[in-house]
């Protein structure tokens, strides 16, 4: 049976690479069957790839199985994929392992370039993400912030799971800015399953990696337990939308007026009126990515950012004594260059023949940006691994997608569009944590044994969850202000 698959396998590369391009890019050498896999073995692919490109260029050509990718591991090389030939690259892959939980495809992250992915972009940044809604959440992160700072308050020297309270709070204030209210039970359920979708590497799954072999995949199980998450997360949407369409119907006070979702339902019943009539997988697909994008971004960074200033107490009592100044903001711009928040891999998938550096790039190639390498990248930052936010006192790099040496949320047409709703939960969360308590880190936990492990996947949170204890109040509480 073992020999049956890797004659089958080969045959299948043999046909697809023989139509590859001889012009590709310098790379590691490759194995039969596996091609390149081999050299991401034994560390996280972000950094093992990091450390190849060290030695085959800012430009690399890596054969995963049967898929072809391309790695940009420099400013330059970013700039190239990012901006010059951005319409080239305007794509994410369409990876099996993502099917499912992208209701086909059909959400703003994974849409095809086009039309529809114009469209539905457009729905989501004119009532959720541009600055005039997000100003009228301003309330909505008041109110999750202050329920955060009694919790903790309730706490003094007892150790707290901050991972797990700041990415409750981020999905409450999503969850109320995009469909009115919130549920815990709801809460509960997609948590868990945003969680374990964000832990999957879809990049280098199996269906990604041999995407025309579906038996291998079927007999693997690769996409089983996303799918099982996508059962769940489908049955809890669909509960929202029932509860929101009889509310309406009700004709009932309705605490999902004037948000996404009750764009989404009116756009539902237009019968066509509009260029793209929404169906209500495609409905359930853009509320789960809201949902999933707006919290996860925001607790992740905020959960970096944390970690950092209690591996470093210098910093961290600097923020304390700065925290209603600048100061702050550059803890954040200074986490986001070492932990980017849009993963530490940007995927991109080239649409049309083009050639970088010289070197042709066929169409349909992968090609991964290695936004968490060029953020440490000693030749355009002093002390790269060093965490030190002076460094953005006077500096004028940006994360908006302008500077290709610190793209945290990338760069071009699919730059993350939720930048401007993120930072303000991020700076009012931090700001309060560090106003109105001091902390210290579990017994036994030192500065500098502090675990600050990475875990690779959808995005780049930390491997295990972030316990501090918050040791004294240093000025009262929220609600008695």
């Amino acid at each position: 049976m073992l020999s049956l698959i890797i004659i089958i396998i080969s045959i299948s590369l043999i046909l697809k690479l023989g139509r590859a391009s001889k012009n590709l890019p310098p790379g590691p050498w490759k194995l039969p069957i596996l091609g390149s896999l081999h050299h991401l073995i034994g560390g996280l692919p972000h950094r093992r790839l990091r450390d190849l490109s060290k030695k085959h260029g800012p430009i690399m050509h890596m054969q995963l199985g049967e898929t072809s990718v391309i790695v940009a591991s420099s400013p330059e090389i970013a700039k190239e994929v990012l901006k010059i030939h951005d319409p080239a690259f305007a794509q994410r892959p369409q990876l099996a392992a993502a099917e499912a939980i992208t209701y086909s495809y059909t959400n703003l992250t994974h849409s095809p370039y086009g039309d529809y992915w114009r469209h539905i972009r457009r729905i989501c940044t004119l009532e959720l993400l541009i600055a005039k809604r997000v100003r009228s959440f301003q309330s909505i992160r008041m109110e999750e912030t202050s329920s955060l700072v009694r919790f903790v308050s309730r706490n003094i020297g007892s150790a707290i799971n901050l991972s797990d309270k700041l990415l409750s709070m981020t999905y409450s204030i999503t969850s109320k800015a995009t469909l009115g209210s919130k549920s815990e039970e709801q809460e509960k359920l997609l948590i868990c399953c945003m969680k374990k979708i964000l832990r999957t590497n879809e990049n280098f799954n199996v269906s990604n990696i041999f995407p025309s072999q579906k038996w291998l995949q079927g007999i693997i199980g690769a996409t089983s337990e996303l799918e099982e998450l996508h059962r769940i997360s489908d049955r809890v949407l669909d509960d929202i939308i029932a509860a929101a369409t009889t509310t309406t119907t009700n004709n009932t006070v309705n605490a999902h007026a004037n948000t996404l979702l009750s764009f989404l339902l009116r756009s539902l019943k237009d019968n066509g009126t509009s260029e793209f009539q929404l169906s209500r997988n495609n409905i359930k697909a853009l509320l789960r990515d809201m949902l999933l994008a707006g919290s996860e971004t925001s607790s992740s960074t905020m959960e970096w950012a944390f970690s950092e200033m209690m591996k470093n107490p210098r910093v961290l009592k600097k923020a304390q004594a700065e925290v209603r100044q600048v100061f702050g903001n550059k803890v954040i711009k200074e986490s986001m260059r070492l932990h980017p928040p849009g993963g530490a891999l940007l995927a991109r998938e080239c649409r049309e023949t083009c050639e970088i550096n010289g070197y042709t790039i066929p169409a349909g190639t992968q090609v991964l940006v290695n936004t968490w390498a060029i953020g440490r990248d000693s030749k355009y930052w002093n002390e790269a691994e060093r965490f030190y936010p002076e460094r953005f006192l006077d500096c004028e790099i940006e994360y908006k997608g302008s500077h290709f040496e610190f793209i945290p949320f990338g760069a071009g047409k699919r730059m993350c569009p939720g930048i401007s709703y993120a930072l303000p939960s991020i700076e009012l969360a931090l700001a309060q944590l560090l106003y109105h308590f001091d902390w210290d880190l579990p017994s036994g936990v030192s500065h500098e044994n502090f675990d600050m492990m990475e875990a690779f996947g959808v995005t780049m949170r930390r491997k295990n969850d972030l316990f501090v204890i918050p040791i004294c109040q240093l000025h009262v509480p929220i609600e008695q202000l």
